[in-house]
């Protein structure tokens, strides 16, 4: 990708758009401005950026104009926004109107049409992947403690699924155990469900968990990615192994998931 001068964020929750801004300054980015979200974003961006915009999630004429007004003609989208807040949401005119016209809602379509909305201002929407590339782990990775034939013949299976899964926009990750399916990921996110898989794989834990990126995806938002967190609720549900689609999800700190993986006797693996 050509060096950019000036280069928008729009930052979620959790750690990704730190990361995010990291990368993108050590690639040459000069200028940053993030857009961040009331109740979402760590206030502590600012650091990292030239300039930290506040705004609510549904305000989608002010996240606009916080980049046209500043002259950014390319923006990305990094982190989360909680499932809970989407549905709180009050949206103005201009998010409502683009609301009406979806037929069906999810984070494609949704996504999506605000990328559509930046593009008819003059922002487009690009993806985060160059910046972040370095950071996905690829074929053969592995943290922690080797699968033993069990647990590999869970990984494959769970893949299967999780496939399936995702393909339907349920969600991309499920818990397994023995070839039977604990939990499937829905709109409760990845930490409820890897939680309630492991509940359900009794009082001595051991299930796999398999997270996929969907097909077709979109690498323009919603990418997927774990962190120290992610694996503290694996410890915390008893949960064995979670297995992660080769080159396509990010992995946050691995200096600190590796010593969590040791600590917990927990696997974090790869396949292709």
């Amino acid at each position: 990708m050509a060096e950019l001068e000036s280069l928008g964020i729009i930052a979620g929750n959790r750690t990704l758009p730190f990361v995010l801004a990291r990368q993108a300054r050590a690639a040459g980015v000069k200028r940053l401005v993030a857009v961040g979200f009331e109740g979402e974003t760590d206030p502590a961006l600012k650091e990292l950026v030239d300039e930290l915009v506040w705004t609510r999630v549904g305000q989608l004429s002010k996240m606009i104009r916080a980049f046209t007004q500043r002259g950014i003609q390319q923006c990305v989208m990094v982190g989360q926004i909680s499932p809970k807040n989407l549905f709180d949401v009050r949206p103005d005119l201009r998010a409502m109107g683009v609301l009406f016209r979806l037929k069906e809602r999810n984070a494609h379509t949704v996504f999506g049409a605000i990328a559509d909305e930046l593009q008819k201002d003059g922002v487009e929407l690009i993806p985060a992947i160059p910046w972040l590339a370095p950071l996905m782990p690829g074929p053969g990775f592995q943290l922690g403690r080797r699968l033993t034939a069990d647990q590999a013949a869970d990984v494959a299976f769970g893949h299967r699924l999780a496939k399936e899964v995702s393909r339907l926009e349920i969600g991309q990750l499920v818990v397994v155990k023995e070839g039977t399916v604990l939990a499937v990921e829905g709109f409760e996110g990845t930490d409820r469900c890897l939680a309630r898989g492991g509940e359900l794989a009794g009082p001595k834990g051991g299930a796999v968990a398999v997270k996929v990126a969907k097909e077709n995806h979109d690498l323009r938002f919603d990418i997927p990615c774990i962190g120290p967190q992610t694996i503290e609720t694996c410890a915390a549900a008893k949960i064995a192994v979670l297995a992660l689609e080769a080159g396509r999800t990010l992995l946050l700190e691995p200096e600190t998931c590796a010593a969590l993986a040791r600590r917990h006797a927990f696997t974090l693996t790869t396949f292709a």
